[in-house]
């Protein structure tokens, strides 16, 4: 059977797009009330939180009407609710748009704010905010930067053309450029490039590492590297990736003793993801441009970010 989509005339409620969850079709059902089922199935969310929601009028059917807590469990019906984290906190940064036309919204994202929702982010996220500053609700990040770097994110707004789009970095058919301030060395050569194999750290989910050479792994990542401008015991690097793991630059900088500013990771961890953040301290680490030829239009795309790293001359 085709999957079916969301009900499109559910809307958004403030950015947020609804979550969409199919009950069992069962010969008997175990939970007499959908309240039952959302509290055993979706317990991330308590029983207590459900039935607030739905006493709110934030638990709707297929035909957009609210569910009340004594709701019964209907074999094959369809609900929605929206994704909530009470108590979230708040990133008090805002994103910038450096352009937008009928296809896409290029956002130039401050340090701190996450691309999309997860983990302990809902709202305070890019998506969720710039949702609920255009009204569209299909935008989608056609790629991922990490929450701790700054710069340029593209969107898709249509979601017939999002494959064509996504297809593009999938296929490395667009130039990035990353600028980032670390150390200086005397000892290296620029221009210079990095190849390694990338995997999960076996010691800490949240970080990445390079193999070992007897791990006989091959490389599946690549950065050029080059030297923009020295001042002192600092310095200003251009970052060309051709490859786009989890953490690359980061780990590539550090491999070459040249851990980034403010990396609360690399070399060492000096704060855990779930730790409060120090917005005193972002990560020296910014994407800087895009451009690629856009599948839809055939039109080639350039575009640059307004943001500055923390670095002397500029």
């Amino acid at each position: 059977m085709a999957h079916q989509p969301k009900n499109p005339h559910i809307a958004m409620r403030g950015g947020v797009s609804p979550s969409c969850v199919a009950l069992p079709r069962m010969k008997q059902s175990p939970w007499p009330t959908l309240l039952d089922h959302l509290a055993e199935r979706l317990s991330a969310v308590s029983r207590s939180q459900w039935a607030q929601r739905m006493a709110q009028g934030s638990v709707l059917g297929e035909d957009g009407q609210p569910l009340p807590p004594d709701a019964p469990y209907v074999h094959g019906a369809r609900v929605y609710y929206w994704r909530e984290l009470p108590g979230e906190t708040a990133i008090p940064f805002e994103a910038g748009v450096v352009f937008e036309d009928e296809l896409l919204l290029v956002a130039d994202k401050p340090h701190f704010l996450p691309v999309t929702p997860g983990g302990r982010y809902v709202r305070e996220t890019l998506l969720v905010r710039l949702k609920a500053q255009t009204g569209c609700a299909d935008l989608s990040p056609l790629h991922r930067i990490d929450r701790e770097t700054a710069g340029l994110v593209v969107l898709c707004k249509r979601p017939q053309d999002r494959d064509a789009y996504q297809g593009l970095f999938r296929q490395r058919q667009v130039h990035k450029v990353y600028q980032a301030v670390a150390r200086w060395r005397a000892d290296l050569r620029f221009p210079l490039s990095r190849g390694s194999h990338i995997l999960e750290d076996e010691g800490a989910f949240f970080r990445m590492r390079e193999a070992r050479p007897e791990e006989g792994l091959p490389p599946n990542s690549h950065t050029d590297i080059d030297l923009l401008e020295q001042s002192g015991a600092r310095a200003l690097y251009r970052l060309e990736p051709t490859s786009g793991k989890r953490h690359q630059l980061r780990v590539h900088m550090n491999a070459l003793g040249l851990p980034i500013e403010g990396d609360q990771f690399y070399p060492e961890v000096l704060r855990g993801p779930e730790e409060p953040e120090d917005f005193a301290r972002p990560l020296q680490l910014l994407a800087q441009s895009l451009a690629f030829v856009d599948p839809v239009t055939g039109v080639a795309r350039a575009f640059e970010s307004k943001r500055r790293l923390n670095w002397p001359n500029q």
